[in-house]
């Protein structure tokens, strides 16, 4: 076929001149970077899409900026718009414009950052970033980790590491097999994760703020002498609470199980003085994850996992094959401490944010939206025709309007997302359908939402 021939060595570059397609490629860059979003943005049928797009791969290729022009007009534009100021669903991204900006710098210098003779200026950078985090925590300068994709893969990390730590302890398993215990409200990931590793799930009940408790873990864990590890959640996904960390942790020292703490979202509020004195007990933990894409201004895909006692996540990650023997397992290397090998430097967009802006500024970004949470919360007691339906512990808001309908809605929530002016998606809690607004994003307005809400549920 023509085409598939080997260019031979006088070819001095099987792709041909790419200079153009670079400075094409970085403009576009830096148009995103420096513009607001676009609320609109939103998902489309694969088959508007072919009909918008084409057929983007061909055997011999499609000029660069008629490429760029296909991604920045049909395949962007049917992407949600993760950091408006609007988006209030789901748990949205904020990232810095500073974070962007180093992502793609980042991403130009393609390293590998999965062990340090391949990756060592990176990691330093990267450790240092943790370090913050740690000192956050109150644990020990020997305390550390390394970035994973997010939480699922943190959660999965570190229970992995509390289970082969479990095994080293007690020298067998135990008879029924391991299990962890958690909450219904625990994230979705740990019973994901629980699957993967093939262990059960002891679920231990709330109590009626949606915590999980001391006395009720205690109560949950007699005759359940298999349990290896307690995830606790450091502000739930669905409802921003913080379980009672230091209770829990004195169960946990009791029974000798691994604290594993799940962040991913709440865990940035450990900055916040105005919210510290709730993380009570997390200092206690063996394990911990936090999302910097989520409230700590960073791009995707990125979490911190860190372990009190890196050693032990050593010992249960550390790959060995005949390649991989000259590593040198003396330095830090987070390909041992993970579920991964191959590797980007995920934390260096958050390292070079965190360094440029410095730390008091995130801790008065993320004190903005703490505020903001509450001001829509007062508001939200002030409309007659709403109601919250849980009080906001970080900046996750809980709220209904009386005599709606699950139909009501969703209708509600179609229509402000099909006109751009608001994001937010109903959720379920205590087994009914009610609205919910998560803030991370400083830039947010609370008068234009507090407005929106009078306007549209009257």
């Amino acid at each position: 076929m023509p085409g598939t021939e080997p260019i031979g060595a006088e070819a001095a570059d099987v792709w041909g001149d790419e200079r153009e397609t670079t400075r094409a490629a970085v403009r576009l860059a830096a148009r995103r970077i420096r513009r607001p979003s676009d609320p609109k943005a939103t998902a489309r049928p694969a088959s508007e899409l072919r009909a918008a797009a084409g057929e983007t791969i061909t055997a011999g290729g499609r000029p660069a900026e008629q490429v760029l022009s296909i991604f920045e007009d049909v395949i962007a534009p049917a992407t949600r718009a993760q950091d408006d100021p609007l988006n209030l669903a789901y748990i949205p991204a904020a990232p810095t414009r500073t974070a962007l900006a180093f992502d793609a710098v980042v991403s130009s210098f393609n390293i590998f950052a999965g062990t340090w003779e391949a990756g060592a200026g990176a990691i330093f950078a990267e450790n240092q970033a943790l370090a913050w985090l740690v000192s956050l925590l109150g644990w020990p300068d020997t305390a550390g980790g390394c970035f994973v994709s997010g939480g699922t893969t943190g959660n999965l990390s570190a229970l992995a590491t509390a289970r082969h730590t479990a095994l080293r302890r007690r020298g067998h398993r135990p008879e029924g097999g391991w299990k962890i215990a958690c909450t219904t409200g625990a994230h979705s990931s740990i019973v994901s994760d629980a699957h993967v590793l093939d262990v059960g799930v002891v679920q231990v009940p709330e109590d009626d703020r949606g915590h999980l408790t001391g006395p009720a873990l205690r109560a949950a864990l007699a005759g359940e002498p298999g349990v290896f590890a307690v995830i606790a959640s450091a502000g739930t996904t669905n409802a921003g609470v913080i379980d009672d960390l230091s209770d829990i942790a004195d169960v946990c020292r009791d029974h000798d199980i691994w604290l594993h703490i799940d962040g991913a979202y709440g865990g940035a509020a450990l900055a916040a003085p105005t919210a510290r004195p709730r993380f009570t007990g997390i200092e206690r933990a063996d394990s911990f994850i936090v999302d910097p894409h989520k409230w700590l201004f960073a791009p995707y895909d990125s979490c911190a996992l860190l372990y009190r006692d890196p050693a032990q996540a050593r010992a249960a990650h550390s790959q060995h094959a005949s390649y991989l023997n000259h590593i040198n397992r003396e330095v830090w290397n987070p390909t041992d401490l993970a579920v991964h090998l191959s590797r980007r430097a995920r934390g260096l967009p958050f390292w070079f944010s965190l360094a440029v802006h410095g730390t008091d500024r995130y801790t008065a970004a993320i004190e903005q939206t703490l505020h903001t949470t509450r001001t829509v919360a007062d508001a939200i007691r002030d409309i007659p025709t709403l109601r919250l339906t849980a009080e906001p512990e970080l900046s996750v808001i809980l709220f209904e309007r009386p005599g709606w309908t699950d139909t009501d809605y969703h209708t509600w929530s179609d229509t402000l997302a099909h006109e751009g002016r608001m994001l937010c998606v109903p959720t379920t809690w205590r087994d009914r359908t009610v609205l919910r607004l998560v803030f991370i994003n400083p830039a947010t307005d609370p008068d234009k939402v507090i407005g929106i809400l009078r306007e549209t549920t009257a």
